[in-house]
């Protein structure tokens, strides 16, 4: 899907270049990105089960000695400042976050010990119950990058 004249996937990519991204798609996504990026494309054959399903499988290939930086393809507006803001203070928490006027949104770094717990997550889109979770150390990082929150999840957002 085309957001501002280029297909969703590339924002993320294209923010995260100099971190060397793995995206973790279904077939056709793959099949786009191939020959195309410089990236590891892990192949995501159950979109259904969500997020937490996602995650999982990012987090089984990365290091586990070392944080895990989770991009979203429908937030096209998060850049490598944003992310970079976030990386700056990643050693600081187990899980840290961008806020944008009080709302929780991303990038989000989950620390080796927070990324432990990804196995755990239930189905769907429960990237906040590691942010939630009492035991693990958060940071919140404010910024006044509305690309933290924005996210087209609905065809009105595309009329932006």
């Amino acid at each position: 899907m085309a957001f501002r004249g280029r297909t969703l996937i590339e924002y993320p990519i294209s923010a995260a270049q100099s971190w060397r991204p793995i995206v973790v798609a279904g077939a056709e996504v793959e099949r786009y990105l191939l020959g195309r990026f410089d990236v590891e494309v892990v192949r995501n054959d159950e979109p259904e089960r969500g997020m937490s399903h996602s995650l999982a499988l990012a987090n089984r290939v990365v290091p586990a000695n070392v944080s895990l930086l989770v991009l979203l393809g429908d937030k096209p507006l998060v850049n490598a400042p944003l992310i970079e803001s976030i990386c700056n203070v990643a050693d600081d928490a187990d899980v840290v976050y961008a806020v944008h006027r009080d709302v929780p949104g991303h990038p989000v770094a989950l620390s080796p010990r927070a990324r432990r717990c990804i196995d755990g997550l239930p189905s769907g889109d429960t990237l906040r119950l590691l942010r939630q979770r009492p035991d693990m150390r958060q940071r919140a990082v404010q910024t006044s990058d509305v690309g933290a929150v924005f996210d087209v999840d609905t065809r009105s957002a595309f009329d932006d």
